[in-house]
């Protein structure tokens, strides 16, 4: 493995996988071993690809239970109780890829295909602005002749002109194919908030037969796609795997094996890593999953997590614990299904959380969470490396939790019941205790405007 090179058969290396999953089973009920791993992991620095894959590995139940406390201390210390909400925003269907797995490939006759016009969107985005999202995620398939770069470009300057109400979409994160430095400066300029790009899968030869036509094809261009994105200067990327389409062991060591490439070529990790999952020929259980989540958390502490409405209530409640810091709420993967326009027989997959975003808020709430609708990072500047070096700081405690509370408020007073509000400002209250110095101040002084009737104040 060569973490620096920009070959992406260097930087995810086969055989270093198979003898990282080698020694990982030679060493998985050794102590020693362990102990020594789970001592470095609780200075929460992270852990290497190999130490990570150990801890999947480990069969002794006192060991795991102690993985799955520390991924929760972790996650507490670092991103304490807030959940960032986000609904995806499927713009077109139109793809000329041949991905088996999913219902937008080229070949597919039993699914209708749809693209928005900039009129739809805007209906779209109402519509969501109206349940009070504030971030969203753009997904597309890949087509050049309908869905251009340009067509993206000119979807993200819509959705941020659009003011309805107290509604207004303020950061839009990008989930499109891989692509050219070029058009990365072009996504860059139009002030999106994170490039998301998930690997499917880093086994170079389950990736080709899984991808067997069509642009997405091309194995390095794809693998490499993330590197391009962060030369072009968007210092947020997210990546991922969709766990079920080859083994998770393989998987999980590529996907961190990924992160310390970006770390050690550009300074910063993925602010984001996904981990969806799908009824394949690999699926795995709840409880694998869980654990997944567990290490990952463990082994790039700093890093948030996102789970989609894939997962079940009961899934998303147990992973939130262990290391998720994002979820989707109200989410539809048809197109135009929050306005409602022709959007039968269009979605990508089946959602197994079909709650609206008002009960998600008050499920949260009811965990315990703060439900965020916060994008002041961004807004600030704080990406990429300014981000992580805040989270390692843990400033987040103070900045993220405040800005979380503001937009709560905001939530509540727009959008909420009265039985919401009352348990929104209780959580308010309390959580304004764990606040310290002049960023409590400042989050109280905010509150007051807030109630008072201004909007989008943050640190």
């Amino acid at each position: 493995m060569n973490v620096k090179s920009k070959k992406a058969t260097e930087f995810i290396n086969h055989q270093e996988i198979l003898d990282t999953l080698e020694y990982a089973e030679e060493n998985k009920n050794s102590r020693e071993l362990l102990r020594q791993i789970l001592d470095k992991a609780h200075e929460g620095k992270g852990l290497s690809h190999r130490e990570a894959a150990v801890l999947l590995e480990c069969e002794l139940e006192e060991y795991n239970k102690e993985i799955e406390e520390l991924a929760r201390q972790l996650k507490e210390k670092l991103y304490g109780k807030r959940i960032v909400l986000f609904a995806p925003l499927y713009l077109s269907n139109f793809c000329v890829n041949g991905c088996v797995y999913c219902p937008y490939h080229a070949k597919n006759e039993n699914i209708k295909r749809k693209k928005l016009s900039q009129e739809e969107i805007r209906q779209e985005v109402i519509a969501l602005q109206d349940m009070g999202h504030k971030r969203l995620v753009l997904e597309t398939g890949e087509d050049p002749a309908h869905n251009p770069i340009e067509y993206i470009l000119e979807s993200i300057e819509t959705i941020y002109g659009i003011k309805h109400k107290n509604g207004a979409i303020r950061r839009v994160n990008i989930n499109i194919a891989a692509t050219s430095i070029e058009n990365y400066k072009k996504l860059k300029n139009a002030s999106i908030g994170t490039y998301i790009l998930f690997q499917e899968t880093y086994n170079r030869d389950a990736y080709l037969k899984l991808h067997p036509t069509g642009p997405k094809h091309d194995y390095n261009y794809h693998t490499e796609a993330i590197d391009r994105a962060m030369e072009a200067g968007i210092d947020d990327v997210g990546i991922g795997v969709l766990l079920g389409l080859h083994t998770y062991k393989y998987d999980i060591a590529g996907l961190l094996m990924h992160a310390e490439h970006l770390e050690a070529v550009f300074g910063v990790g993925p602010h984001t890593i996904s981990v969806p999952r799908i009824c394949f020929e690999n699926a795995i259980s709840d409880d694998v999953f869980a654990k997944i989540v567990a290490v990952i958390r463990i082994a790039v502490p700093y890093t948030g997590m996102i789970i989609s409405t894939r997962e079940s209530e009961e899934s998303r409640a147990r992973v939130l614990a262990l290391g998720v810091s994002q979820i989707s709420g109200g989410s539809s993967t048809s197109i135009g299904g929050y306005a409602k326009i022709e959007a039968e027989n269009t979605a990508q997959f089946e959602m197994s959380d079909k709650r609206p975003l008002s009960e998600i808020v008050k499920w949260l709430l009811g965990l315990g969470y703060v439900p965020s609708f916060c994008t002041a990072c961004y807004r600030e500047g704080r990406s990429g490396d300014r981000f992580m070096k805040m989270v390692k700081k843990g400033q987040i405690a103070n900045i993220c939790q405040a800005n979380s509370l503001i937009t709560l408020k905001e939530y509540l007073k727009d959008y909420a019941d009265e039985a919401v509000q009352s348990i929104g400002n209780a959580v308010i209250s309390k959580e304004l205790e764990g606040i310290s110095g002049n960023f409590r101040v400042k989050a109280e002084a905010y509150l007051r405007k807030i109630g008072g009737g201004e909007r989008d104040l943050y640190i």
